[in-house]
């Protein structure tokens, strides 16, 4: 069981589990996810972990099929800037390895963003906390569970 998994079940919300064997040496994470469960790009988001000028971390969830565009979600953080965050920082602040990072139970909780297309789905799948695990679950229960926000923050 992973953190993502274990918080899933103690707030009792309605999830399922997607594994596959994961192969290291795919070029992404997620298009492999998807391609390996048969699920459009769209459907299948990764999270990723941002910092804005100030060193606040903050995870944005996105769909594979688009890349995380920092200035919408900057501004959707009122934040001047964003960048990537450091693979160390990010690592030891979610506790989860690179490839495995879920939105879900992490160490420290971060400010989350949801790309507003989540929505358009009944279910979405992002990462429970290790490569070659999906899990499943209503965009509006992640939201919930991370306390997270819906913006426009990917480029489709």
């Amino acid at each position: 069981m992973t953190p993502a998994i274990n918080l899933a079940k103690k707030k009792k919300i309605v999830f399922e589990l997607h594994q596959y064997d994961h192969d290291s040496k795919a070029d992404s994470y997620g298009e492999e996810a998807a391609e390996k469960l048969g699920l459009s790009l769209e459907q299948v988001f990764k999270t990723l972990v941002i910092a804005t000028e100030k060193n606040e971390l903050c995870v944005c969830v996105v769909p594979v099929a688009g890349m995380l565009d920092l200035k919408q979600a900057a501004k959707a953080l009122k934040a001047k800037k964003a960048t990537m965050a450091e693979a160390k920082k990010v690592q030891s602040t979610t506790g989860y390895v690179l490839g495995g990072v879920s939105p879900l139970g992490q160490k420290k909780q971060l400010r989350t963003l949801i790309d507003h297309s989540a929505k358009k789905f009944a279910t979405m799948f992002v990462s429970a906390g290790k490569r070659g695990l999906e899990i499943e679950l209503s965009p509006q229960d992640l939201s919930n569970l991370t306390r997270g926000s819906f913006a426009e923050i990917a480029k489709l």
